[in-house]
């Protein structure tokens, strides 16, 4: 890939990244203060930057804490910062729900609790429900994670086997205001979904988490079996004072990649925010309609960019690492065959594909033959799931470490 394709994209990319940032939004949605005590509560991927707007903006006493990912840095002065882990929870994700649960106990009627939330909450503070092992939920969701299923799907099981999730951390508040900021990473920006709503009301029952393992025909453990197949006790109709504001999502994000294309003189297709399904089906689609451009102009003219977002998913069916993105982008370059004068960028707006610190990968027209080069088979690799051996082979990945916000997948197709 020349130079000015790679510094095209990768502006794109981080305009779109900016653009999520959540500390102006958080300023501009902070609830009036209550008459007892603020307590914050905050989890995901953003909780640090959310928290910490929060703490420049709130001029009287505030307490508590937010969880985000192993190895981010916390200037948090006023909210203590604690660790999980993330995409796989752990004994620190328990932690945290526990620690969670817990304060938000000690609230009384006129207190305040700040939920915080954004992706990567649903990793990072989990609880099993009564009567299911830690290592049995924690196994469940490794499995459904492989299986292809998409992001609500994911939650929908989350919830349902957890004892914080799907608004059973605002029940554990009690009569207290609760007012729930939202980083939205999903499809459609529901935040029910995000972080799996753990102080949103959960509209999906126990016979749909049920259903959901059905469809990938994943076997559960006994305890999570019985557990699903009893009535959900535990959820209902939430408080009419539970306010909950979506702050930030992936289409601010698009607007300010479109804008960025655009003062630099490309034309833009934008084929929106809610894409899902297979990685690798959907790279054939994108491969199509990049084709069209090429030889006709249309949908929309050369020299352009086409964008899209959302969450693709992976079943991970071979050896390899998985990562949405980089299926994505190996699947598109396959398909496209080394066509010329086209360039791509697919990666994950918070810097990790899959499990992996990395945010996704390059293509050019000579992807293909690079990879050749050096003894490399890229279909056998896409077979496998291993896009991410290929791409660290030629140098192609995007690293960017921790970004602390995270509004889905960035896809972008250039072609000249």
């Amino acid at each position: 890939m020349r130079d000015d394709e790679r510094t095209i994209l990768t502006a794109l990319f981080r305009a779109a990244v900016d653009a999520a940032n959540p500390a102006r939004a958080v300023a501009a949605n902070l609830p009036a203060p209550p008459k007892g005590r603020t307590v914050v509560i905050g989890a995901g991927k953003a909780s640090i930057t959310m928290a910490e707007a929060l703490e420049a903006h709130w001029k009287s006493a505030l307490e508590g804490f937010v969880v985000a990912p192993k190895g981010y840095v916390s200037p948090l002065r006023r909210v203590e910062t604690v660790y999980g882990s993330h995409p796989v929870s752990d004994e620190t994700s328990l932690a945290a729900a526990e620690k969670a649960l817990a304060l938000a106990a000690t609230l009384r009627k006129d207190d305040l609790l700040i939920a915080l939330i954004s992706g990567g909450g649903s990793a990072l503070m989990a609880k099993p429900a009564p009567g299911i092992a830690m290592d049995e939920k924690f196994g469940l969701i490794r499995t459904l994670l492989k299986s292809g299923a998409h992001i609500a799907e994911l939650n929908c099981v989350r919830k349902h086997v957890s004892a914080v999730k799907g608004g059973l951390l605002a029940r554990a508040a009690g009569e207290a205001r609760i007012h729930t900021l939202v980083l939205s990473d999903v499809p459609g920006d529901d935040p029910a979904v995000v972080a799996s709503g753990p102080t949103v009301a959960d509209p999906t029952s126990n016979a749909d988490a049920l259903a959901i393992l059905r469809r990938y025909r994943i076997a559960a453990p006994p305890s999570v079996e019985r557990w699903l197949s009893s009535p959900d006790v535990l959820r209902g109709p939430l408080r009419n004072d539970n306010e909950t504001r979506v702050i930030v999502s992936a289409h601010g994000s698009f607007e300010a990649a479109s804008a960025k294309a655009k003062a630099m003189g490309l034309n833009v297709l934008y084929l929106g925010d809610r894409i899902e399904g297979e990685s690798r089906e959907v790279a054939k689609v994108h491969s199509a309609i990049a084709r069209q451009v090429l030889q006709y102009d249309a949908p929309v003219a050369k020299p352009c960019v086409i964008l899209s977002g959302g969450e693709t998913g992976v079943t991970v069916r071979g050896n390899g690492r998985g990562g949405r993105n980089v299926e994505f982008a190996l699947s598109l370059a396959v398909s496209l065959g080394g066509e010329p004068r086209i360039h791509a960028l697919a990666a994950d707006t918070d810097g990790v594909d899959g499990m992996e610190e990395v945010a996704g990968a390059f293509i050019a027209p000579d992807t293909l033959e690079r990879a050749r080069a050096i003894g490399l088979d890229p279909v056998a690799m896409l077979e496998n799931n291993d896009a991410h051996s290929l791409f660290e082979a030629l140098g192609d990945q995007i690293i960017t470490g921790p970004t602390h916000t995270n509004v889905n997948d960035f896809r972008a197709i250039l072609i000249r």
